[in-house]
């Protein structure tokens, strides 16, 4: 009788199990995917050993700081609208306090091409006026003239500038991912007035990037990459404020010298880090440049040219090498 109720009891098991594995589960629901946030900001700063702007010195090759803020908008993975600020720290000869940026635009993506539309505008607030008396109108001067040191214009060279330098520029991009590790680029600006000098400017550059593989350094997380542009800067006739006075030809403003610069540099990448160093120069002679930048450093060393009859050099379009130091982060990616 005990054989026969464990045979049963047995029996019951093993139905019971094969009954149990018949029986349908239910999948458990995976979870919902996170919501689509398509607002995102980018922020970062840096210090340089100086700031080169279109292979021309805004620092006067000192070292120099800088910020920036850029809110973004994604309409969706391959469609961004941004807007921004940022702000470089200067030395001008109108001894402006520091560059202020405003800009925004639209970003739009193709597959490997990604564009880049914008407006960006260049504020140089706090400036002084150094000028003639025949000119003080041409450059917003009003009353508002230094005759510091008994100059008319600059100090030492009595170069001439306006008290407001700012302008603004309408640009169009192309960044062309071929791959994971190589990019080219081609940009386009034109400013109806570059640095209210009174002459149109345009610039326009290609540039090529290599993107070191991850594990060039083995497990650092230290990434590198190697960058070029070259570029060149048309600029128009200036206004009558820089114009040569009792000169024939250059009395009402002189031909702005356009020129070519380049640079190419080495960037080591560490989590939201990089230091970049960078070579940059320009074809421009020490006599254009004074004539186009009004180099409040600028002295006599017999440069003469057609625009630059006084002989005075510069060397703020000279060949310079940069380092700068930076760190860039997003709100999505880095603060998350």
């Amino acid at each position: 009788m005990k054989k026969v109720t464990l045979l049963a009891t047995a029996l019951a098991m093993v139905t019971g199990s094969a009954f149990a594995a018949d029986l349908p589960v239910k999948a458990l629901k995976a979870p919902p995917p996170p919501a689509f946030d398509p607002w995102d900001i980018a922020f970062g700063a840096g210090i340089m050993s100086d700031y080169i702007f279109r292979g021309v010195t805004q620092s006067n090759h000192n070292p120099s700081v800088t910020a920036y803020f850029e809110p973004r908008y994604n309409v969706n993975k391959d469609l961004q609208l941004y807007i921004g600020a940022s702000a470089e720290s200067i030395s001008f000869p109108n001894r402006a306090a520091a560059e202020v940026d405003i800009y925004g635009g639209i970003r739009p993506t193709f597959g490997m091409f990604a564009f880049d539309f914008g407006v960006w505008g260049y504020l140089y607030p706090g400036g002084s006026c150094f000028g003639s008396q025949g000119t003080l109108a041409q450059g917003n001067c009003g009353t508002d003239i230094d005759y510091s040191q008994g100059a008319i214009g600059l100090p030492i060279n009595g170069n001439f500038a306006k008290k407001d330098a700012s302008f603004f520029e309408a640009y169009a991009k192309l960044n062309i991912n071929i791959n994971d590790q190589w990019t080219v680029g081609f940009n386009e600006y034109y400013s109806p007035n570059f640095l209210n000098l009174g002459a149109w400017g345009n610039y326009a550059s290609i540039t090529a990037k290599w993107t070191a593989p991850s594990t060039i350094f083995g497990a650092s997380g230290v990434g590198m990459y190697v960058s070029g542009e070259f570029g060149r800067q048309w600029l128009g006739t200036s206004d009558i404020f820089y114009g040569i006075a009792g000169d024939p030809v250059y009395a009402n403003g002189i031909k702005e010298p356009s020129y070519n610069t380049w640079n190419v540099g080495v960037g080591f990448t560490y989590k939201v880090f990089t230091l970049d160093l960078r070579y940059y120069d320009t074809d421009l002679k020490k006599g254009d440049c004074n004539a186009f930048t009004s180099d409040y450093t600028a002295k006599f060393d017999g440069s003469f040219t057609p625009i630059n009859p006084g002989g005075f050099g510069s060397n703020w379009c000279s060949a310079a090498g940069v380092a700068k130091l930076s760190f860039d982060l997003t709100a999505m990616s880095n603060l998350k």
